[in-house]
């Protein structure tokens, strides 16, 4: 229940309340400025500020773990109002933590790292990559990122060549193979970040950048390989306990994207939920087609309040903003609801009928 001292805004009601975790029915949600006050049945917060009514289901707002709006200069008002109120942009300029006060919150990596020549250099061109020579480039370049803000730290082990992949579409301003970084520099690169409490997160493709980044350590895969592992490999990045974030939509197209997530999720492995945003085949906002991909992926292992749990309670504590993703009290006030039910028609996630970013409500299921 609510203290009797805090001041509600207002409280949302619902048939069905998805907490990040759970699923309760005939709940509502009271919002206390930017924090949710409480989180309870309907009966027992009706009354305790003004009332707003929604057939269907509220959500936490969604995170995108892999986006890159600052690249793209993708209108961010249009994100928000289909449901992420929260991305991570994953290559790009620097920018500091901005947003979740009525606007798209944003966390930045700033520009991949790579080899002299590596991806995404031949692709995107310098103004989304850091080329370093050697660890010690590596280290002062992990430093001035911990410095500028950035929420984590992106490395590029791209040999280029993958059929079907999305960067692969880009004119190359030259032809794979393209260089990848050491192990030695990316173990450097790791030791540095880690120093700072920051996350290495590596775009790779296949086997290739898959070995280099489990023998230096890295935290995190920004995609599901688009081309097939060895399940030695997969293996091994389970034992690992390495984080992957999914982007199947955006790789449907390559022929080993899907089969590489059916055995990662085999050996254990729970993808997190990141689209790649920005690129022309992945909807601005929340992608319907990736859950359902996650979904299936799983081979029944998962329940759909497991696969939007990657999208929000588990992508907040993947950004160490937990409670963010959470609809409890004192998590952000970010929301989102559907006009039926979400957990049955992933779809409705796209088109919701109301989206609250940071207590201001941006689009209202009133009209």
């Amino acid at each position: 229940m609510i203290m009797d001292s805090v001041s509600v805004d207002y409280v949302l009601t619902a048939d069905r309340v998805f907490d990040g975790e759970e699923v309760h029915e005939h709940h509502a949600v009271a919002v206390s400025g930017n924090r949710i006050a409480a989180v309870g049945p309907s009966a027992e917060l009706r009354g305790r500020g003004r009332t707003i009514a929604l057939e269907g289901t509220l959500l936490p707002g969604f995170i995108d773990l892999h986006a890159h709006v600052h690249l793209d200069q993708t209108p961010r008002d249009v994100v928000l109002r289909h449901g992420l109120t929260t991305v991570r942009d994953t290559g790009g300029p620097l920018v500091p933590l901005e947003g979740g006060d009525g606007r798209l919150r944003v966390l930045g990596s700033g520009p991949i790292l790579t080899a002299p020549g590596g991806y995404p250099v031949p692709v995107f061109g310098p103004r989304a990559a850091r080329e370093v020579a050697d660890a010690d480039a590596a280290r002062e370049a992990v430093r001035n990122l911990a410095a500028g803000g950035a929420a984590m730290v992106k490395i590029g082990l791209e040999p280029g060549g993958s059929g079907g992949a999305p960067w692969s579409a880009h004119a190359a301003t030259s032809a794979p193979p393209w260089p990848l970084l050491p192990v030695e520099t990316v173990a450097a690169i790791v030791a540095e970040a880690h120093a700072h409490e920051l996350i290495v997160s590596a775009h790779l493709s296949g086997p290739a950048g898959a070995e280099i980044a489990l023998a230096a350590g890295v935290d995190e895969w920004a995609h599901v390989p688009c081309d097939a592992l060895p399940d030695e490999l997969i293996e091994k990045a389970a034992s690992a306990g390495v984080r992957v974030i999914g982007t199947l939509d955006t790789l449907s197209r390559t022929s080993g994207s899907f089969p590489n997530a059916v055995r990662m999720a085999q050996a254990g492995i729970r993808l997190l939920y990141g689209t790649d945003l920005a690129h022309p085949d992945v909807p601005w906002g929340i992608d319907a087609f990736e859950l359902q991909l996650m979904l299936h992926t799983a081979g029944g292992a998962a329940t759909p309040a497991e696969v939007l749990a990657a999208a929000t309670a588990r992508a907040g504590e993947h950004l160490g903003l937990a409670p963010l993703g959470r609809l409890v009290a004192g998590a952000p006030a970010d929301l989102i609801g559907t006009r039926g039910d979400a957990l049955s028609r992933f779809k409705l996630l796209e088109y919701p009928a109301l989206v609250v970013s940071g207590g201001v409500i941006v689009v209202d299921p009133r009209g």
